[in-house]
């Protein structure tokens, strides 16, 4: 579903300020892969996924989306290929339009607009049912305005929008780190509920090293712009918080010295 062949990214090149973000990076993502994505800071975790959705364009390599080569594609372009939801819960929604507008502007991603009404009576009844299923209380609420609604609120209505169309990858951006501790469980099981009814193939980054082992099937450790270390099924189960830093420390030759991190 997902290949990124020979990617490079560097940052303003050629000045003081130059830095190599992403160094050759190659990963293959298979249909339905729920891949947790871990690292120091300046690994290359947010470059990954911003070149992925087109924000940057890559120095060379290629990335592919469902043996599409997307890698020239601008980003509006890339949309109908992706939901994302960012880390900040104002990112990602129009926070003076109603939340069924904005749930309509979502499931109309890549279709051509029309001067009908904004929201029809059959998408406020499905988007009501879909609401209800994140058990929030937002099915009675469809007219309120997204910017009045809490952090978790806001995210669960994002993840709702990402993946409202069935996206070919979806993309999480440190998505409950923003939350407090019980808000963010809370979207983070919504969004594995989400991940799992619909078989969407998945990569989140994550500063927490007990959610990275816990979610998915799969887990990849970032530094220096490159994979270091990639596990999956009962070798990814079997982990522990100590073995991840052990083996950052044997494949990168330092401490993992990310403190949120470590915190968590």
């Amino acid at each position: 579903m997902l290949e990124i062949k020979g990617v490079h990214k560097t940052f303003n090149p050629g000045t003081i300020n130059e830095k190599k973000a992403l160094t050759g990076l190659d990963l293959v993502l298979n249909e339905g892969d729920f891949v947790t994505v871990i690292g120091g800071n300046g690994a290359g975790k947010s470059t990954m996924l911003n070149m992925i959705a087109g924000v940057y364009p890559v120095d060379c390599g290629n990335i592919i989306i469902d043996g599409i080569d997307v890698t020239k594609l601008p980003e509006h372009k890339r949309a109908k290929f992706l939901g994302r939801v960012f880390q900040d819960p104002m990112t990602g929604t129009a926070a003076n339009m109603e939340i069924a507008e904005n749930l309509a502007i979502a499931a109309r991603r890549g279709l051509a607009r029309t001067l009908k009404p904004g929201v029809t009576k059959k998408e406020k009844a499905e988007f009501k049912e879909l609401l209800k299923s994140l058990d929030l209380g937002l099915e009675d609420r469809l007219t309120s305005k997204v910017g009045l609604l809490s952090g978790g609120q806001r995210q669960a209505v994002t993840l709702l929008m990402a993946t409202l169309k069935k996206p070919k990858l979806l993309l999480l951006d440190e998505h409950t780190a923003a939350l407090d501790p019980k808000t963010a469980k809370k979207v983070l099981d919504m969004t594995q509920q989400i991940v799992a009814k619909d078989n969407l193939t998945t990569l989140m980054i994550t500063h927490n090293m007990h959610d990275a082992i816990r979610v998915g099937n799969r887990l990849i450790m970032m530094n220096n712009g490159k994979i270091i270390f990639d596990v999956s099924g009962e070798d990814k189960a079997k982990l522990t918080t100590a073995d991840l830093l052990e083996k950052f420390k044997n494949s990168a030759g330092e401490d993992l010295d990310n403190d949120r991190m470590l915190l968590s």
